[in-house]
C-alpha cells in the first residue's frame, strides 16, 4: 500500500532561485509555512502549520541547488520530505517525495491533495 506522495512542478526560474525559495525563511513563508529553515545538516527548525501547530523538523541532507531532505512533523507524522531540483531548459523541474506516512492515512490523502497546489506557488515566491 502507498505510503508516500510524489509530484513535480516545472518552475520557470533557475535552480538557484528555486533553492532560495526552499531554504530562505522569508521566501519559504510566502509559498508554504513560516519557520527558521536553514540548509545545514543537523539544523533543527519548526514550521508553523497554522491550525496543525508548530511542526518539528531536522535537516538530513543538503546538496546546494540540487537536493534538500528533512524530517517533517517529528512525533506527529514522522515523515520525510525530499526536494530534488533539476535544470530544465531555462527553468527548473522541482521534484517532491514526501514519505513515511501510514498507508491510507488521512494525512497521506490530505497532503496528497494539497502538495500540487503548493508546488505551483513556488514560482510566484521565486519571482
Amino acid at each position: 500500500m502507498k505510503n508516500s506522495i510524489e509530484c513535480d512542478q516545472f518552475v520557470a526560474r533557475p535552480p538557484a532561485a528555486v533553492w532560495r525559495v526552499l531554504t530562505e525563511p522569508e521566501l519559504h513563508a510566502k509559498w508554504w509555512a513560516a519557520g527558521d529553515i536553514r540548509p545545514v545538516v543537523g539544523h533543527r527548525f519548526t514550521l508553523d502549520m497554522g491550525s496543525w501547530g508548530e511542526q518539528q523538523c531536522e535537516i538530513l541532507e543538503v546538496e546546494p541547488e540540487k537536493l534538500l531532505r528533512y524530517t517533517f512533523a517529528e512525533g506527529v507524522l514522522d515523515t520525510t520530505i525530499t526536494w530534488r531540483l533539476e535544470p530544465e531548459g531555462d527553468g527548473t523541474r522541482l521534484f517532491l517525495l514526501h514519505d513515511g506516512f501510514a498507508p491510507g492515512s488521512t494525512a497521506l490523502e490530505g497532503m496528497g491533495r494539497g502538495w500540487p497546489g503548493l508546488l505551483r506557488r513556488v514560482e510566484v515566491a521565486a519571482a
